[in-house]
């Protein structure tokens, strides 16, 4: 027989007693970064293929890339490859079965975050 009550049970988890751990933003994190890299890889494709197109093309796209929103795009794809990679690596050392304990596991979250804002201006000093 169907639960009568369905509709007046609370939802797991509930909303209002929910908090955001590090380790899951950092998880959702991980998955923007790669789909934002899956964007600008997808820019600098156009890029290459107004080059091989002839100059009026490759002008247009060098002007678009070259931009302030093209910079801002750029540099964040800097971040996002910083952040992903080490988000990777973090999951790798996971998935040897350690740092899984959840005092080890928020220092790497906050080691990635730091770590990419750290390695993504160092990038942009040398480069």
């Amino acid at each position: 027989m169907a639960d009568v009550n369905r509709g007046n049970r609370p939802l797991s988890p509930h909303l209002g007693i929910y908090k955001p751990q590090l380790t899951s933003l950092t998880s959702i994190l991980t998955r923007i970064t790669g789909n934002a890299l899956l964007l600008a890889a997808l820019m600098i494709v156009w890029w290459f293929v107004a080059l091989a197109s002839g100059p009026e093309a490759f002008a247009t796209a060098t002007w678009w890339i070259t931009s302030f929103v093209g910079d801002l795009i750029m540099l964040g794809s800097a971040w996002a490859l910083w952040y992903h990679t080490l988000a990777g690596i973090r999951h790798l050392y996971w998935d040897s079965g350690r740092g899984l304990e959840m005092e080890t596991a928020e220092k790497l979250g906050k080691a990635v975050i730091i770590g990419s804002f750290v390695l993504t201006l160092l990038t942009i000093i040398v480069v």
